[in-house]
């Protein structure tokens, strides 16, 4: 079975490097699994969870929100989110206490852009916090 590399880098970090068996990301139109010997492919990352099977079987969650584009070219996954967190890291109760910030705020304007991007960052909260949970 051929190799499969993957990078996973925020603008502050490099999150993971190293081989993988399988890469599941947030595409816009769905996820995206990532097996070797894939077709090369530029796309959009969404938010929701990015999976990693590592070499040894185990997995690694991570969740990217805010953007990002996703490389298949050569056997080597590249992920550039705008945002990415490693789930492991986060605790349930601060996941909640954002959401239930989020959903104690109004939105004092009537901008339909503004409320829009509200209604997006309440979504990302839930599903974020689903995940950990």
């Amino acid at each position: 079975m051929a190799d499969l590399r993957c990078v996973l880098t925020s603008p502050e970090e490099l999150l993971f490097e190293g081989k993988v068996r399988s890469v599941v990301v947030p595409a816009v139109d769905g996820e995206l699994a990532v097996l070797p010997r894939h077709a090369p492919l530029v796309g959009a990352l969404s938010y929701g969870e990015l999976r990693l099977e590592l070499e040894d079987g185990s997995r690694a969650r991570y969740f990217v929100h805010g953007g990002g584009f996703v490389e298949v070219l050569n056997n080597e996954v590249s992920v550039l989110a705008t945002n990415v967190e490693d789930l492991a890291g986060v605790e349930i109760q601060a996941a909640e206490e954002h959401l239930r910030d989020l959903l104690g705020h109004e939105v004092a304007s009537s901008d339909i852009e503004e409320l829009e991007l509200h209604r997006e960052r309440i979504e990302i909260a839930k599903r974020r916090l689903g995940l950990v949970k």
